[in-house]
Parts: C-alpha cells; structure tokens; sequence
C-alpha cells in the first residue's frame, strides 16, 4: 500500500483544522496527526452511553496534555438525548446542529476538517458525519470547498478504499508517538482500552466484540496496526444516494438490546437515519 507521510514541515500547524467527533475517546485515534495539526477539537455528546458517566473529562485532560483547545460543540449532549431525538424524528434539531457546527467552523476559521467515518456501527457516530457533510456544503456556497476528510472509527486503522489511497493522508508513527498513543489509551480512555483487548481476544459480550464478529474486522488486527492514521477524503453522505448496503450493526445490536428488555424501541436506518439525511440533504439545498 502506498504511503504519504505527513511530517511536521508539511505546515499543518499553520492550516486551521478541526477535529470532529461523536463520543469522547475518538479522537485518540488519531494521536499522531493531532499533535502535528494542534486542531480544534470538537465532541456531539458527552460519551456517558446509555448509563454510564460521561468521559468528556478524560478528553479534556488528554487534549490539555496535547496542548489542544476544545471546540465550541463540546459534549454537551447525552448519548441519551441524541438517541432520542433520533427516534423521534427531531428533524429541527439536527438541522440547528449542523447550523450549529457550520458556524463554529467558520466562526475558527477552519480549512480542514477531519471527522468521524460512518460505519454502521453506532447510529451517533453516523450521524455526526451527516452533519459534518451538511455543514460543509452549507460553508461551500459562502466561501468555496472546505478540504473534508473522515478515519475509521471501529474499523481497522488502515481501512481505506483501493481508489481513495493515493488521494489519502498516511501517517507512520515513530517509536516515541506510537508509545505515546498506547499511553494516553490506557491512560485516559482504561474502559475502552479494555473493551477493545476483550474485543481483540474475543472475550466478553461488549458490543465492539460482536461487531467484530460480524464484520470480521478483528482479523489482522493488533495494538501495532494502530502505528498507522489514515485521513481518506470524503463524498458527502447527502451527495450520494445515501442507502445502507446492508443492515447496520446498530440494529443487529440494537434488536438484541431490545429483546433483553434494554430498550424499548430500535434506531433503524431506513425509519430514522434516512429521513435525517434527507431532511438535512433539503435544508443545504
């Protein structure tokens, strides 16, 4: 696979860039390219889940160890309250946040945006990606293309499209960052540094353990495969014809959640992500 390595005099500290993610604990995915693009960094939700406590402050300190500053979307929603208005088809209140996050990115002055890839693995992690899209095609009418790129979140770090890999950023981590990154991981984020060996082993029952059965994303996957980052360039969600190539693990997981007496209803990507992206597809137009 061909590589193109983004080093410090690329001038990615004088580009504005920002950094947008649906949970905490995303972001240290990309831990090498952060401290070679100090972007702002901005969060949907609070991270705490469908019971647990918010990791928002984990993300704070990490980001002050990095010398990065937060954005002005910053958590402020619990994982509770998108999923909710995603199951109550709060069409407005999407289309507010993507006004939202389109003002904030031009209000920084942002000319890179790096964001959450959908995957079809947590209905929010897609959902920030529409509304990453949507605020870039508003921002596009105004003051021309902003560059727009999206990672893998869950998927295998070097997850990239066979004709999106030249056009893509690779990042190679020294020795030194590499460690770095497996620190703050396990420093920071140790649940979901745990969730994530378990899911390795194939021990428990976490979602990202049956997601990598499913998918068979745990194959050739180590600690060492997160040494590379990968930036790949993005086709906005609202410019294609936006269907599911098959039924999203969010509702595989979902149906289980369900019938465990968990939930009481399924997000669904034909009854609740697909009327969001349309509406949001409309609103740009």
């Amino acid at each position: 696979m061909a590589m193109v390595n983004l080093i410090p005099d690329t001038g990615w500290q004088d580009t504005p860039s920002a950094l947008i993610v649906a949970h905490p604990g995303h972001e240290v995915r990309l831990h090498g390219w952060l401290g070679l693009a100090q972007p702002r960094v901005l969060i949907l939700s609070d991270g705490s889940g469908r019971l647990g406590p918010p990791r928002l402050s984990a993300t704070t300190e990490y980001l002050a160890s990095l010398e990065i500053e937060p954005g002005t979307i910053y958590g402020q929603y619990p994982d509770r309250e998108l999923y909710q208005h995603i199951l109550d088809h709060d069409f407005d209140f999407f289309i507010r946040l993507a006004d939202e996050l389109a003002k904030s990115i031009d209000d920084l002055g942002v000319r890179f945006i790096v964001g959450d890839a959908a995957e079809g693995y947590n209905p929010i992690h897609d959902i920030c990606r529409l509304l990453i899209d949507a605020s870039v095609e508003m921002l596009a009418h105004d003051r021309g293309q902003t560059p727009s790129f999206d990672y893998a979140v869950v998927n295998k770090p070097d997850d990239c499209p066979r004709e999106l890999v030249d056009k893509s950023f690779w990042l190679q981590l020294d020795d030194d960052t590499f460690a770095g990154k497996l620190l703050a991981a396990r420093t920071f984020y140790p649940e979901l540094w745990e969730e994530f060996q378990n899911a390795l082993d194939s021990s428990g029952t976490s979602p990202m353990k049956q997601y990598f059965d499913l998918s068979g994303q745990r194959n050739g996957v180590g600690f060492e495969a997160f040494r590379v980052e990968c930036l790949r360039p993005c086709v906005p969600v609202s410019a294609s014809n936006g269907k599911a190539r098959s039924k999203p693990f969010y509702e595989v997981h979902g149906e289980r959640q369900v019938a465990a007496g968990l939930y009481d209803q399924v997000i669904r990507y034909e009854e609740h992500i697909a009327p969001i992206a349309e509406r949001l597809r409309r609103h740009v137009q």
